[in-house]
């Protein structure tokens, strides 16, 4: 029900998953979509698949070149960015003693140093035009500790963060940025958690398209007076304190 005519979205990860979700929607709703991923094939595909208000651009979110290219290519498409999900993200766990600097550096690269390389690749097209949407994917991990999972936990409490700073520096310049905490979602990543052990009030898994009416609301203008906020979408998990 919210209509995105007119608006250039960029979306990282956007060609599996719930970044395919995210594509999916945007473009549903009217916006012409950048999907940027490592996943060539499949990414190509999903343009194709959705026309020509749709373009594939490979990224790797840790290299600064890469991220150069994947906007000046948006802009060279369709004039503009005025919506940038950082989306794409990986996990390891291991107990901390075990957890190596390889596996560390491995998530801190991917799902923080990216996202901030991709909010810098952003902001001087979204100063140009005096607007911009900025949503950060974080997690519910971005607002409480999980055993074994600590470089994806510290990074996703860096998004969080990061998202807060640049709220505060970019809003003179018309720019929101705003942070996402998912819970649980049944996904190729999520593959290996069990969903019964987890306390989830609305009593079941989420799916990528319990996401997508917050990532519509956050690119289009009924947001336009929300930035430096966290939305979380996790069926309630992390609202009550669990028991065993």
């Amino acid at each position: 029900m919210i209509a995105l005519d007119g608006k250039v979205a960029l979306v990282t990860g956007g060609a599996r998953g719930i970044g395919e979700a995210y594509t999916r929607a945007l473009h549903a709703a009217g916006a012409r979509v950048v999907l940027a991923d490592v996943l060539a094939p499949e990414g190509a595909a999903l343009a194709a698949e959705l026309g020509d208000g749709a373009r594939f651009v490979e990224l790797d979110l840790r290299d600064e070149q890469q991220w150069t290219a994947a906007v000046d290519a948006a802009v060279a498409a369709f004039g503009a960015i005025d919506v940038l999900v950082n989306n794409a993200g990986i996990e390891n766990a291991a107990p901390i003693e075990h957890l190596t600097l390889e596996k560390w550096d491995a998530v801190i690269g991917v799902n923080l140093t990216g996202v901030f390389l991709g909010c810098r690749a952003v902001v001087p097209t979204m100063k140009r035009q005096g607007s911009g949407s900025i949503i950060n994917i974080s997690s519910v991990e971005g607002m409480r500790g999980s055993p074994g999972l600590h470089g994806y936990t510290a990074s996703k409490f860096g998004v969080r963060g990061l998202s807060a700073s640049l709220a505060v520096e970019l809003g003179p310049a018309g720019i929101r940025v705003n942070s996402v905490h998912p819970g649980y979602i049944a996904t190729q990543m999520s593959a290996r958690i069990d969903p019964d052990r987890l306390d989830i009030p609305l009593g079941r898994p989420g799916a990528p398209e319990d996401l997508v009416g917050t990532i519509l609301f956050l690119a289009s203008e009924a947001s336009s007076f929300t930035s430096g906020a966290e939305f979380v979408v996790d069926g309630g998990m992390i609202a009550g304190i669990p028991h065993r």
